[in-house]
């Protein structure tokens, strides 16, 4: 005979469904401070900050941006490693990196605010062109490459970012290699805060970025994560990927 569900069998699924309510809340505050936020924003290059920079870039003092990045520390959003008398900061991991940009994604205004110098508007321009979005290419720049790999079946979009068979070739080809390992997708879809639309990420895109850099294909231009092509990248672009005119239109 089923007696039924016991009188505290309620309490027990209610305590089990809110068990992670706390760490998320915790979690959620951390990025509840727009000092904080406009780091982990700044972060998302890739490279590793001091804290007087990360002041400097919040606009606020360096006591102020020290404590909030000992907060961030703590919570495991950040990883720290000291240099002389220098401290240095950077995302924990590429797993980090991905909240931030899918929470920056979401977060994005349906319409973009007005910049209100003509150096926010350049800056703001450089970035929507091309950019890094922590290791892997963003922006218009994401996009076409996306969009290419997509057209010459290198990469599925229909069932979820995933290289082919052809894709894994053609990054051998060109002498990238793929170092899989942990829990990181191979390719992974990233939501483009800029053109509200996805670029390649996971494993593939990190290591095609990595590749662009070193290549000179692309350059870093100014102190934030703007890229530009150059003409040797217009050039491999264009050979490798069909991609024609892309200095023109990435790079203005």
């Amino acid at each position: 005979m089923n007696p039924g569900p016991t009188k505290n069998s309620g309490a027990t699924a209610r305590t089990t469904a809110t068990a992670g309510a706390p760490a998320l809340a915790s979690l959620a505050a951390l990025f509840a401070d727009e000092t904080r936020a406009a780091c982990l924003l700044a972060l998302l290059d890739g490279r590793a900050w001091t804290a007087g920079e990360l002041a400097r870039h919040a606009g606020v003092a360096a006591s102020t941006v020290s404590e909030h990045l000992g907060r961030l520390v703590a919570g495991g959003l950040l990883a720290e490693a000291r240099q002389g008398r220098h401290r240095y900061v950077r995302l924990a991991d590429a797993h980090v990196a991905q909240l931030v940009e899918d929470l920056a994604a979401h977060a994005a205004p349906g319409t973009p605010v007005r910049p209100r110098t003509l150096r926010e508007a350049g800056a703001a321009g450089a970035m929507a062109r091309g950019r890094t979005c922590y290791d892997h290419l963003a922006g218009r720049l994401g996009i076409a490459i996306t969009g290419a790999m997509t057209v010459r079946g290198l990469l599925r979009q229909d069932t979820g970012f995933a290289l082919t068979g052809q894709g894994v070739d053609w990054f051998g080809e060109l002498g990238i290699e793929l170092v899989r390992g942990g829990r990181r997708p191979l390719a992974r879809a990233c939501l483009d805060w800029t053109e509200r639309r996805p670029h390649l990420a996971g494993v593939a895109g990190a290591a095609l970025c990595r590749h662009a850099l070193a290549m000179g294909w692309c350059e870093r231009i100014g102190s934030e994560r703007a890229v530009r092509v150059t003409p040797a990248g217009a050039l491999a672009f264009a050979t490798h990927l069909g991609i024609e005119g892309l200095r023109d239109t990435v790079s203005r």
